[in-house]
């Protein structure tokens, strides 16, 4: 007899639909599973056998086949334990299911009948919902998560009795269905805040026009300058996160396997800090079998590379294709995939080995062959793809002791919304969601200067010797500037902040 079930897999960010066909027929006791199986696939009949036996279900010896179709693309993952089983179990005329086919089923199986939680949950759920499939059966600890496609009925179980109870109409599972609006009601609490931050105005400015307009920055200072302690406070600064974007990060962070557990969505812009040790694999997403990378877990979000020049020249070489693509492409024998990762590049870095070039405070003991090495492992064209570098100086001892409070993320944050709602509006109907992602034919339609701004820039183009795209990257963070200041031109006010975050390259890379 053959028997089909519906089931779910991977190819990227997105879900696809697996049929798996099973046929228990008399012959040969043996055990097949065809369709382009990984390894964790074909030791599904283990497991599967030991969950039925521990389930009271005798396994007679027969001939079993498994076909998974389509048998053109690698399966790969435990989620076809709980249909494999299901299937089975029809086979045997323990389930008499006659609506099986609204059912989608995915989990793994643990030799004792128990459904275990598996990632990437959320995608799998959201293309059976567009697939018109009305019901999934999951396990019970991806409940939230799989909760949160509204119009999918979800069903959480526990062990595969459960299921089998269910589908007889013995004892129903209770649906589940996760309240959205309350999770985007939860203000997130950040353990820093910019109030905590003693001078440093012109810094806070910076960062405070990289969270507006989505811009990567590049902080240069000596030891102890506050770098670190900076960058580790944007977040609190982020404009407030769409529910499409958290859709979209919950899925790469489910499919990763780095969802906090019981969080049924990430409500909060991601950043991501990796070791300067990191290979360029997980930095950037592969593998085997291609997984998203630091660069892809960061989406919406901040990547945060400390002390720049000590990460591996080809590490940082190979985001400069995503940092201008937003996202990343891996190729590997298994397949190609793409994932998303239009992130924010937050990067520090020493001015020399010793940290102390230029420095007032301290002198340098480095020479000038050891500098020029030192910078020279930040190639051109990775600079070229910052928006805003600045520089960082120590604090002098008055401010640190000054009673003053600064201002708190809370009140730059609000600046903040309120450009990010003009770049919103502005871009109303397109792909782009901030200023940093503007094309080169919407530079033109929206950052239009006058004949004095065209002037300043023609004379700064010049002066600083700047490339083509540093040119387009100038005009992209005048635009925010101006956003924050609530213009709709861009004046020379704007235009002349935004071309003097561009002149520290000239500075330390010339």
């Amino acid at each position: 007899m053959l028997s089909k079930v519906k089931s779910m897999s991977l190819m990227g960010v997105c879900g696809y639909l697996v049929e798996v066909q099973v046929d228990v027929a008399y012959g040969i006791p043996s055990w097949d599973v065809v369709g382009l199986p990984d390894t964790s696939v074909r030791e599904a009949k283990e497991r599967v056998r030991a969950a039925l036996r521990n389930v009271g279900i005798d396994f007679p010896s027969r001939k079993v086949i498994v076909n998974l179709a389509p048998a053109n693309t690698k399966k790969e993952g435990p989620y076809f334990d709980l249909p494999i089983a299901v299937g089975i179990i029809m086979d045997l005329e323990y389930i008499r299911c006659d609506n099986i086919a609204e059912y989608v089923f995915i989990g793994e199986l643990s030799l004792d009948g128990k459904i275990n939680k598996i990632n990437g949950i959320l995608p799998m759920c959201i293309e059976a919902y567009n697939l018109g499939i009305k019901k999934a059966i999951v396990p019970y600890e991806n409940r939230k998560e799989a909760g949160v496609v509204e119009g999918l009925e979800v069903y959480p179980a526990k062990t595969l009795s459960d299921v089998i109870e269910h589908l007889n109409g013995g004892r129903p599972i209770e649906r589940y269905q996760t309240d959205v609006q309350a999770l985007f009601s939860n203000e997130r609490k950040y353990e820093f805040d910019f109030s905590d931050v003693k001078g440093q105005e012109s810094i806070k400015r910076a960062l405070e026009i990289a969270a507006a307009g989505g811009h990567n920055c590049l902080l240069i200072g000596s030891p102890g300058s506050g770098k670190t302690m900076l960058a580790r406070r944007l977040p609190s600064i982020l404009p407030d996160i769409t529910f499409k974007e958290s859709l979209e990060i919950t899925k790469i962070h489910s499919i990763a396997g780095t969802l906090p557990s019981n969080e049924a969505l990430i409500t909060y812009r991601p950043f991501r800090a990796p070791h300067h040790t990191v290979s360029s694999v997980a930095l950037v997403g592969g593998g085997s079998f291609p997984k998203p990378g630091e660069i892809s877990l960061a989406h919406y979000g901040v990547l945060f590379l400390d002390e720049l020049p000590e990460f591996k020249r080809n590490s940082l070489e190979v985001m400069r294709g995503p940092l201008e693509d937003n996202q990343v492409t891996i190729s590997r024998v298994s397949g190609t995939l793409t994932y998303p990762c239009d992130f924010m590049l937050i990067a520090s870095m020493n001015p020399c080995p010793c940290g102390y070039y230029g420095s007032k405070e301290k002198e340098c003991t480095c020479t000038p062959n050891q500098i020029t090495k030192y910078m020279g492992k930040i190639s051109g064209p990775l600079l070229d793809r910052i928006d805003i570098h600045i520089e960082v100086s120590p604090v002098k001892y008055e401010k640190l002791e000054s009673e003053e409070k600064a201002e708190s993320s809370e009140t730059i944050k609000k600046r903040v919304n309120n450009a990010r709602a003009i770049q919103s509006q502005r871009y109303e109907g397109t792909d782009i969601i901030c200023n940093a992602g503007l094309t080169p034919a919407m530079i033109n339609k929206y950052c239009k200067l006058g004949k004095e701004e065209k002037e300043i820039l023609q004379s700064a183009f010049q002066r600083l010797g700047l490339s083509a795209r540093a040119h387009s990257r100038i005009l992209k963070v005048a635009r925010t500037i101006a956003d924050l200041a609530g213009s709709e031109e861009i004046k020379v006010e704007h235009l002349a902040e935004a071309i003097q975050y561009r002149s520290l390259d000239r500075k330390y890379w010339s």
